[in-house]
C-alpha cells in the first residue's frame, strides 16, 4: 500500500458512520493525499471510497498520477460532489475551515442544502490533517533536504556578488534564477535580501537600496522541490563592522546554538524558545526579539509546530522545525540566523550545511 493510501486510511478514522464524508480542497492537502501537485483538485473521502475531482484541463495528468482516489472530471464541481454524496447517502460533510473563504463556504452550504447535507465547519478536519502532516516520512525528508541543497548551491554562488554598490533586489533575482536553474520548482516565499538599516526589519522587502561598506546583509531564503519547502537565514557583513555589530551577532549566534542543542524529541517548543529568548533578554535585547524562535516546515513554509512562548507542543521524532532567533535594533541594524532541522529521538539533524560564524565579505 503506497503512502497516499496510508494517509487516506489515517484521516478516514475521523469518519464515525456511513453517512459522513471529508472534503479536502487546499492545494497542499490535496497533494498530501493524492500526489497531484497542482493548483486544481478537490478530494472527497467516504468510509469506503475516495474521489478526486478535476476539470478538463487536468484530467489526463490526474489519471496518470493519482491512484489513491477515483479520478472524476467535472463540469460543475458542486453538482458532481452532490451526485457522489447522494449515491453514497452522505448527509454530513467535514471541511477544512482554515482554507475556505466565506464566499466558497456559503456556496457549498447552499449546494449541499439541495440534498439535505450539513457542513461541519469547525477545525476538526484541519487539526487531524495537521497532526498527520507534522511527522514527516522518509520521502518527505528527502525532498526537504533536496530543497535545502538547491538553496545552498544558489547561496554559495551569490556570495561573491554581495559587495558595495550592488542592489538588494539584484541579489534576490540572482538567487531565484539560480535556484530554478538548479532544479527548484519555485522559491519558498518572497526572498528577503536586505542590507544596512533595513536589516532591522524581520520581513524587509528587497529594493533599489545599495549595499555599503560596513553593512550587515541578511538573506532569508528557501526553495521549493516536489512541493516541499526549505528555509534558511544567514547574516553576513560587508567589509569592516563595528564592535556593536559584532557583539549583537555573537549574542544571536549563542542564542541560536543553545536553542539548537535543546532540540530533541520530548522537549517542548516553549522550552526551546525560552532557551534562545533568555540569552537575548539577559544580554539586554529582549525587546528587540519580537517573533517566535521557529516554526514547522513542509508542504507549507509555515506549519505546525510553532516554536514560541505560546506553544505547548512537545516535539516528536520526525518533525521538521526552524530555529531562528534574531535581534532587531530599529533604524540601525538587525541579525537573524536560521537553520532548519529534523527532530530525532536523541537530538536533531541539521539540514543546513552553511557555516554560521560571522562571515565578513
Amino acid at each position: 500500500m503506497n503512502q497516499y493510501f496510508e494517509r487516506i486510511k489515517k484521516v478516514r478514522k475521523l469518519i464515525s458512520s456511513d453517512n459522513e464524508a471529508l472534503l479536502i480542497s487546499s492545494n497542499a492537502n490535496v497533494y498530501y493525499f493524492t500526489g497531484f501537485n497542482n493548483s486544481e483538485g478537490t478530494v472527497l473521502i467516504t468510509r469506503d471510497k475516495a474521489y478526486m475531482f478535476v476539470d478538463f484541463r487536468y484530467i489526463e495528468t490526474a489519471k496518470n498520477v493519482v491512484n489513491s482516489c477515483e479520478v472524476i472530471m467535472y463540469n460543475s464541481l458542486l453538482e458532481e460532489i452532490n451526485l457522489i454524496l447522494s449515491e453514497n447517502k452522505i448527509d454530513k460533510i467535514y471541511i477544512e475551515s482554515k482554507n475556505l473563504t466565506v464566499y466558497k463556504l456559503n456556496n457549498l452550504k447552499k449546494s449541499l442544502a439541495k440534498i439535505n447535507a450539513n457542513v461541519v465547519s469547525n477545525e476538526v478536519l484541519d487539526n487531524k490533517i495537521e497532526n498527520l502532516r507534522v511527522i514527516k516520512s522518509t520521502l518527505e525528508i528527502e525532498y526537504i533536504q533536496k530543497a535545502q541543497e538547491i538553496t545552498e548551491k544558489a547561496y554559495n554562488d551569490i556570495l561573491p556578488l554581495i559587495k558595495p554598490g550592488v542592489y538588494e533586489k539584484d541579489i534576490a533575482l540572482e538567487l531565484e534564477y539560480r535556484m530554478k536553474k538548479y532544479g527548484a520548482e519555485d522559491v519558498s516565499f518572497d526572498l528577503i535580501t536586505i542590507t544596512g538599516t533595513k536589516t532591522s526589519l524581520p520581513h524587509g522587502v528587497p529594493s533599489d537600496k545599495v549595499i555599503n561598506q560596513g553593512d550587515f546583509f541578511t538573506m532569508d531564503i528557501g526553495s521549493l522541490y516536489k512541493g516541499y519547502h526549505s528555509d534558511m537565514t544567514r547574516t553576513v557583513a560587508v567589509g569592516k563592522i563595528s564592535d556593536e555589530q559584532k557583539k549583537v551577532y555573537d549574542i544571536v549566534y549563542n542564542a541560536q546554538m543553545s536553542a539548537l542543542e535543546s532540540v530533541c524529541a520530548g522537549n517542548s517548543c516553549f522550552n526551546i524558545d525560552k532557551t534562545a529568548r533568555d540569552i537575548i533578554t539577559k544580554a539586554g535585547f529582549g525587546k528587540c526579539f519580537g517573533h517566535a524562535t521557529g516554526h514547522g516546515v513542509g508542504l507549507d513554509i509555515h506549519e505546525n509546530p510553532s516554536v514560541s512562548p505560546r506553544s505547548d507542543t512537545i516535539l516528536s521524532e520526525g518533525m521538521v522545525i526552524t530555529i531562528e532567533p534574531g535581534i532587531y535594533i530599529e533604524n540601525k541594524f538587525g541579525v537573524r540566523i536560521e537553520d532548519m532541522v529534523l527532530v530525532t529521538d536523541k537530538g536533531y539533524k541539521n539540514f543546513v550545511n552553511i557555516p554560521k560564524e560571522l562571515n565578513i565579505l
